[in-house]
């Protein structure tokens, strides 16, 4: 890698990032033998500041960091690293050094999907649609996902965008809802994509 600048103490800091779910897992310092030990071993090495050594992320727990990729920020002074995690990232046990969950996230489809997931299992007197539409069973969620795909079909050959976007959202979300009846959520049809992709 060309013009890292190291800090005066001659270590540059490194942003950890998890390949898949783009989540930030960890952050650590490397001088040029941990950077250089990183790219011929492809397991995340740091420098250690406490211990003054290089340590591998997961040499005594076996939670090893398997090197994706390494970029250099605009100023070359920090180092954008992906990685494919083998077990917890942080000595405390959990995914992130944050504490937080490495799950897969789809931004508001995820958001939408634990929407859909209280509604279901936190129905009130005061019933929602989607708690309605699943106290109905799984057959009418399948129904009206082939409703709204019929009417996906018949707005794509209509020239009224608005219309087919619409349609398009009621596909989706009625799609989410069959997903959760039949206890899956749309990560696991990813995965199933990934598989495909190999």
């Amino acid at each position: 890698m060309k013009n890292i600048k190291y800090n005066t103490q001659g270590l540059i800091p490194a942003i950890i990032q998890d390949e898949n779910t783009k989540a930030v897992l960890m952050l650590g310092y490397m001088n040029a033998e941990a950077l250089d030990k990183t790219l011929k071993t492809n397991l995340v090495t740091f420098f250690s500041r406490s211990k003054q050594r290089l340590w591998t992320k997961g040499e005594e727990s076996g939670n090893v960091l398997n090197l994706v990729s390494i970029k250099n920020d605009c100023d070359n002074d920090a180092l954008l690293i992906t990685a494919s995690p083998k077990g917890p990232t942080c000595h405390k046990g959990t995914d992130t050094c944050w504490a937080e969950t490495n799950n897969e996230n789809y931004g508001f489809i995820s958001k939408l999907e634990t929407v859909i997931e209280d509604r279901r299992t936190n129905a009130s007197s005061e019933k929602s649609y989607v708690a309605s539409l699943f106290e109905k069973g799984i057959n009418k969620i399948a129904q009206k996902v082939g409703e709204e795909a019929v009417e996906v079909v018949i707005e794509a050959k209509d020239n009224d965008d608005n219309l087919f976007l619409n349609e398009s959202a009621d596909l989706l979300f009625h799609y989410l809802m069959l997903l959760q009846a039949k206890g899956y959520k749309l990560n696991d049809v990813v995965e199933v994509l990934k598989n495909r992709e190999k």
